[in-house]
């Protein structure tokens, strides 16, 4: 069989269509026909080779929503015709003791869905069956498509630092992760502040879920926000001012790095010291997170806002995403 897709041909290239032969299935893996596919950021980075681990011709895609087609012959907790995601890992060692103790998503053998592999930009994939994760009725599958990345990314540090009724949660960035994290922080209980360069962005945030705007590029009101916040979430990928996102932290506070700055992460020692605080990283996150994810947006209704794309205009709708026009994900539709 082949698969059709599309794929950038070489480094920063418009996708072009694409055949494969993906060879025999494993005894492990799981075969989704692709109905739709969430185009994240990290999919411009591997197009562009930003990070340096890219491979072409490239295919990427790793917000997928699909039907099970096939199963191979150990895949025996999905069913064909069910209907399931898939993030940013398509597969782990699940020997090691990272993934022994079901932190897959820091296995140093863990394979990305679209670094080495075919991502979603195509009419199938296939992956390690154990990381296609069956999508709750109450998601339509194109809003489901972009919490398999954008969703656990934000979901899973809240897990991490147990945020709750009553924790003093910043959000850094109303964008693709942002606008999610806010509805997340908000159905948790928390006590939400929003932060964004943009000042036209304050009714949004709110109607996200924020308590309160603080605008980045106003000094007074980021000296308000001092000592304010048990855990801030950066979701702009982005330099920021780090020492004023430091100051707003209180006491054993953690500021979470979840997009990638273009330059190193630079802070002052003595506030980090004297508060206890913290300056941590954070990805998808493991395969129950994932899970937990899925049923909690199902439960509380938390949705991406997002603009449908037909899969045949891909490159229209990659240009929404390197631009900054899309509002807030982009999704392409089979």
């Amino acid at each position: 069989m082949t698969i059709s897709s599309y794929a950038a041909p070489s480094q920063g290239a418009k996708l072009t269509p694409h055949t494969f032969d993906p060879g025999r299935l494993g005894n492990n893996e799981v075969e989704v026909a692709v109905t739709h596919c969430g185009i994240c950021h990290t999919d411009v980075h591997l197009i562009d080779n930003d990070w340096g681990i890219s491979a072409y011709p490239l295919v990427p895609g790793h917000e997928i929503v699909g039907t099970v087609t096939a199963l191979g012959k150990l895949a025996q907790d999905l069913k064909i015709g069910q209907r399931v995601g898939i993030g940013w890992q398509a597969g782990s060692c699940m020997k090691c003791e990272w993934c022994k103790a079901g932190h897959e998503n820091v296995c140093l053998s863990a394979q990305p869905t679209c670094v080495g592999h075919a991502g979603g930009y195509a009419d199938k994939v296939r992956v390690d069956a154990r990381f296609a994760f069956p999508i709750p009725k109450a998601i339509s599958s194109a809003e489901a498509a972009p919490l398999l990345c954008a969703g656990a990314t934000v979901f899973t540090p809240l897990l991490d630092h147990n945020a709750r009724r009553g924790t003093k949660l910043g959000v850094v960035s109303v964008g693709g992760l942002g606008h999610l994290a806010l509805q997340f922080g908000q159905a948790l209980r928390c006590d939400v502040t929003a932060f964004s360069t943009s000042k036209s962005k304050a009714a949004e945030a709110r109607g996200f879920g924020a308590n309160r705007f603080v605008d980045l590029n106003n000094p007074a009101e980021m000296g308000a926000a001092g000592n304010s916040l048990d855990l801030i979430l950066t979701t702009a990928a982005a330099d920021l001012p780090w020492d004023q996102l430091i100051a707003a932290l209180r006491p054993q506070g953690t500021l979470c790095l979840l997009g990638i700055p273009e330059h190193s992460v630079s802070v002052m020692a003595f506030p980090m010291v004297l508060g206890f605080k913290k300056v941590v990283g954070s990805n998808t996150g493991s395969r129950k997170a994932i899970q937990k994810m899925l049923a909690f947006a199902a439960k509380h209704r938390i949705v991406p806002t997002i603009e449908r794309h037909p899969m045949t205009r891909v490159n229209e709708a990659l240009q929404t995403v390197r631009d900054k026009s899309v509002r807030f994900r982009a999704v392409l539709e089979a």
